[in-house]
Parts: structure tokens; sequence; C-alpha cells
């Protein structure tokens, strides 16, 4: 047998390359939308992919597998659970529990595994020429390392009322199913620790059924289902606004994308006849860069690890956007607005001097300054992290308004105090000090030590 963990980092989303080595083909799981790592990993291995499948109808990540299967003319095998509104809208095979999917000399069992999501099922892998007994199951969203999927998304990213609920018992009862497997099974998640599916989800790629049964919070409750459920839908972080089209578009039919496109540099002429025609720009820039200098009106969302969060969080999928970034990063950030669905990009400059518009500076204070801005009446404090994480820990008198919704709140913000903000370690306080000058607020500080180097310092905090 042959086994490939195919890991993105920036959505923290694992998927799966499995092949028979004795009849030359594989199955993959979960597909991410940059479909040649898997076309590159099969070809090194002598494999034809054969059969493409996923667990669930995915929120985080907009799914490769119908551009995998038009690449290679694999056919697509996805779940026929939930009942009729879960059911995909394109032409697949059906799965159902107990279904089983045979690839050469391997054989992946699907086991209904709702709570997540009411479609969600698992693949129980048995590698028959070794032996009869299963020895991989691929849980997608369900069970994580040291955690299990939330059931809350339907609710909060797509709006359907009551299903939080309902999917948390759902969760229970698979759960309770679950811990039937033997221990020795191991246990490949779809995700891993800083995805948003979860709220504690491991460091580590794989696990056990023993190993979860000992370590993870879900398998403690046997008998306590009230408990389960109110622990499980405590102090989820809020899911990021792109979900809701995540689950649009992994659902029905959608233009496919085969290819990493090569996106245009636009020469100055360009830029700026897009920039005053109101084009949103990104500026990829480091947080620091931007700081120094940046065009007016342009948004900072760094191009790290969290872009495509960040991405998904602020950016409308029916505006044109231009990127500031360098030309050897494009391909990068290429890939990660691709595995989100985002691509109305239009193009790309690699600097934001000698453009003929006048550059703006960030006004970064120190922890000293930011203290003589405490316990006044003509400051507002604002703390842009998520509520968790203010409810937590937080300075005194600072107000909650997170980043990732700033712009729907924006009357609660002063237009006539001096406004200081801050978040953990700086990142977010620099996308939000970037909308708040966008949206014409001038009188902004940007605390961008933040929690960490308050808490360091010793400073006081309530919780």
């Amino acid at each position: 047998m042959f086994f490939q963990h195919i890991y993105d980092k920036s959505l923290a989303q694992a998927s799966y390359l499995i092949g028979c080595q004795a009849k030359g083909v594989a199955i993959v799981i979960d597909a991410k939308r940059d479909i040649d790592t898997y076309l590159q990993v099969a070809q090194e291995n002598n494999l034809t992919i054969t059969h493409i499948t996923e667990t669930h109808i995915h929120a985080d990540f907009l799914s490769g597998s119908r551009e995998l299967a038009a690449v290679t003319g694999a056919q697509l095998y996805l779940s026929d659970e939930g009942g009729k509104d879960w059911q995909y809208e394109f032409p697949h095979v059906g799965l159902t529990d107990g279904d089983v999917i045979s690839v050469g000399n391997l054989t992946l069992k699907v086991i209904h595994t709702p709570g997540h999501t009411p479609e969600s099922i698992s693949f129980l892998l048995t590698d028959h020429p070794a032996t009869d007994e299963p020895v991989m199951v691929f849980t997608g969203d369900f069970v994580f390392v040291g955690d299990i999927g939330r059931p809350d998304l339907l609710e909060k990213a797509a709006g359907i009322t009551g299903s939080q609920e309902q999917g948390a018992k759902e969760m229970y009862r698979s759960v309770q199913d679950f811990s039937a497997l033997p221990e020795f099974i191991q246990v490949w998640p779809g995700h891993g620790a800083g995805s948003a599916c979860g709220k504690a989800l491991g460091a580590v790629p794989s696990s056990t059924v023993g190993y979860e049964k000992i370590r993870n919070w879900a398998f403690q409750y046997e008998e306590d289902e009230d408990g389960f459920i109110a622990y499980l839908l405590e102090g989820q972080p809020e899911p990021p606004k792109y979900f809701a089209m995540m689950k649009k578009l992994n659902k029905v039919e959608r233009p496919l994308l085969t290819e990493v496109p090569k996106h245009k540099k636009l020469s100055g002429d360009e830029f700026l006849q897009a920039y005053r025609s109101g084009v949103t720009i990104i500026d990829t820039r480091n947080k620091a860069d931007f700081a120094h200098g940046f065009l007016p009106g342009s948004i900072n969302i760094q191009g790290n690890n969290s872009f495509a969060t960040w991405m998904g969080w602020i950016t409308d999928y029916s505006e044109p956007f231009i990127l500031v970034a360098p030309d050897a990063q494009m391909e990068d950030l290429t890939r990660k607005l691709m595995r989100i669905g985002m691509d109305q990009m239009i193009g790309y400059i690699d600097h934001v001097g000698d453009l003929g518009v006048g550059l703006q500076t960030a006004a970064i204070i120190g922890i000293e300054e930011f203290k003589t801005y405490l316990d006044r009446d003509d400051v507002q404090i604002v703390d842009v992290r998520n509520r968790t994480e203010y409810e937590t820990a937080h300075i005194g008198q600072a107000a909650t308004i997170f980043v990732g919704t700033m712009e729907d709140h924006l009357e609660e913000i002063s237009r006539d105090k001096t406004v200081v903000i801050h978040c953990q370690s700086g990142d977010r306080a620099a996308i939000a000090y970037s909308l708040l000058r966008k949206n014409g607020f001038d009188n902004i500080k940007n605390y961008s030590g933040g929690m960490k180097e308050w808490l360091e310092k010793g400073g006081p905090v309530q919780r």
C-alpha cells in the first residue's frame, strides 16, 4: 500500500492519496483545489488516480475533487447520507453507510458519522494483502486529534437555525459508535491545529482510536449526553464569513480551475486606472513595511499562513481586487486564494512607490505610550481579538469589536475620540488599522505589542 498525507498549513487542512501498488491505482480523499500536487505524487509513484472521494460538504476550503476528476477521468464517490437537503448537486456515485469502495487490493468501508454535518462519512481502510483487519480510519471533520468537529457551523455560517443542537446530539451518538472500533486503528483527520473547524485540535497529524479514547475530551462523557453537548457548543470560535460561500460552492455546479493561474503584473497606468475606479487593494507586505508607507484605502493582509483565512473574512467574493506582493510570492498567494475559491483577482503590483500617489503612514505606539491613553474619557480602547479571547482576559476599559466583522460594527467606534486598537501580538490589529483608515477614521493608534506584551510586562486584566 502507498500512503501520502498532504497537508496545507495555511488552512490546517489534510488530504490523502492512497494507492494499491500491485494494481497501480489510487484514491484521493478531500482534495484541495490546486490539484497538481496529487498528479505529481501519483506520477512519481507509478499510480493512476481512479477514485476520488470526500468526507462531507466542506465549509473551510473549496474542494478540488471535481477539478481532479476532470483532469484524470477518475470516478467521484460522495455521500448520499443526511437527507435531501444535504445532497451533492452534480454527478457522482452515491455512498451510504456500509458501502465499500475497492481500490485494487484496498477497500474503504463507509461509516455514516453525522454531527459536524448531516451527510458526514468516514472511511475505514483495509489493506487486504497484509490483513483482513482495518488499519486506518479517515474521519474528515468528525474526530480530530484531541477534539471533534463542531456542529454549530451550519447555524453560524450557513444560517440554518436550530441545527447546532441537533448536530450535537448526532455527534454524541457518532462518538459512542466510534469508540467501539478496535483501538489499534490509526486515525487520520481532515484538519490539524489552527483550523476553525474545532476549538482544541492537536498539532500532531494522526492518532489511534485507543489514544483518542484516553486523551480526547469527547470520549469522557459516555453517560452524560447533556454535559457532552454543553461542552461541545461552548466557546467555539466564530466561523469566518467565507464558510457560507464554501458550503454553497462545494455542493453545486461551479466553474472549474484545473491549473494554477498566472496573474498579470499591472503597469503603473493600469493600476492607477483600477485604483481610481475603486478596486480593492490588498497589501500583502509585512505589517512593519505597510506601516511605513501604504496606499490610501488599501487593506493590509499579510501574505503569511493566515492570508487565505483573513481574505475570506474581509474580502467580498463579488468584488475584484489587486494584490501588492513581490513577484516571488505570487504563486504561493495564488494557491492560497484558489483554495477558498477567491478567483476575482485582476492583477498585482510589486511596489507602492513611484505611482504618483501620496502614501500614508500608520501610528504605531509602544506600551508606555499606550498606558497614557488608559482611563481617559477622550479615548476609546478597542480589542479586536475574538470574543472568547476577550472574555478569557482583557484590558479593563477595552471594548470588544472583532476584526473579522469590524466593518459591520463601525457605528460602535468613535469618530470624535482617539481610538487605540490592539490584538494579541499585532497581526490582526494591522488589518483592523487599515480597515479603519479605509473607512475614514483618522485618529487611530495601534498598540502593536498587544495582549502578549501587556501580559509579559505584568499589565492588569479583567477576566
